[in-house]
């Protein structure tokens, strides 16, 4: 039986890997970094059951690792990383032309498919998949099926993906923990009664008994939300709680799974739209050595304004149908 587990502790073995690797190279901050990572993602599964027994001491553990890594995050710099030469890189592509996109397509179409079928799958009485969202499960599964597919197509050996995924590992440096950091602290807003707070402010500014109001206030919100913290993730739970439920579901009658879709692409607007966004925005112009820093986002905004009136006008139209 496949649980989330089951990925965290192969993702834990990488980033000891990176860490390894690190190490040998005295990068020391980057190998305490990833190493520290490893033993949080190995021992995730521990500290949560002590938790729920009472047991303070592991959640504490937890947080002084958290501030570890902070405090080496300050430590960490971005260092050029060899890589294949040019030349042959450019000779590899060519020999294998478009089958390079099957590895990348596997990831999303075997997300889908656990997805839909992974609970009526199972080996005799035994579920194949356990306790754990379906869809984590399925992207985690997709991944490491892609890089297994990834090693055959190229016909390389298994270490080279670990080098290759280690070499932008580091290359991203702490800006790869973005998603996951900033997805919690909306998770933290939320219980710490920040979507409250929202509600009441919204309350007092627009005519809550207007449909349209809401939903502008709840769309913009999202990509405000987005364009402060970096990631939608981090402003949907904040947004839904503070005006999306109270206001559009429980007052307006507004349908649930199409409201919180259309809201986390409004989201992602933003993220197209800041530099809080450093994975998505600032990383991809360093690599690519570009003179502005903000080119990225420079030339996603053509793009995020329009998406951003579609979606706004489809959640008008669809999610109170």
């Amino acid at each position: 039986m496949l649980s989330i587990e089951h990925f965290y502790w192969l993702l834990a073995a990488f980033l000891l890997y990176a860490g390894w690797r690190n190490l040998r190279e005295r990068r020391y901050a980057h190998a305490a970094f990833w190493s520290l990572i490893a033993l949080l993602f190995a021992a995730g599964d521990t500290i949560l059951t002590a938790s729920k027994a009472g047991d303070a001491l592991p959640s504490q553990v937890a947080g002084a690792g958290v501030i570890a890594l902070a405090l080496l995050a300050t430590r960490m710099r971005r260092e050029h990383i060899a890589e294949a030469p040019e030349a042959e890189r450019e000779a590899s592509a060519a020999r294998l032309g478009h089958r390079l996109f099957v590895p990348a397509l596997l990831i999303p179409l075997i997300t889908v498919a656990v997805v839909l079928a992974g609970e009526h799958l199972a080996l005799g009485a035994t579920p194949l998949f356990g306790q754990g969202s379906l869809t984590l499960i399925g992207l985690a599964l997709a991944c490491a099926v892609s890089a297994v597919a990834a090693i055959a197509v190229t016909g390389q050996r298994p270490r080279q993906a670990a080098d290759e995924g280690r070499r932008l590992l580091d290359t991203m440096g702490w800006a790869a923990l973005l998603p996951l950091v900033l997805a919690t602290l909306g998770g933290v807003f939320a219980a710490s009664g920040v979507g409250e707070a929202v509600a009441s402010i919204v309350s007092a500014v627009i005519p809550a008994d207007s449909r349209l109001a809401c939903v502008l206030a709840y769309g913009l919100g999202m990509v405000l939300f987005t364009v402060i913290m970096g990631n939608a993730f981090a402003a949907f739970p904040v947004m839904t709680a503070g005006i999306g439920l109270p206001l559009l579901i429980q007052q307006h009658g507004a349908e649930p799974a199409i409201l919180g879709s259309i809201g986390m692409l409004t989201g992602y607007c933003g993220t197209l739209m800041t530099p809080m966004a450093a994975n998505f925005n600032l990383v991809p112009a360093a690599l690519l050595e570009l003179d502005d820093p903000n080119a990225v986002i420079r030339a996603q905004i053509p793009t995020a304004i329009p998406l951003l009136l579609v979606n706004l006008a489809l959640m008008y139209w669809l999610a109170f149908r």
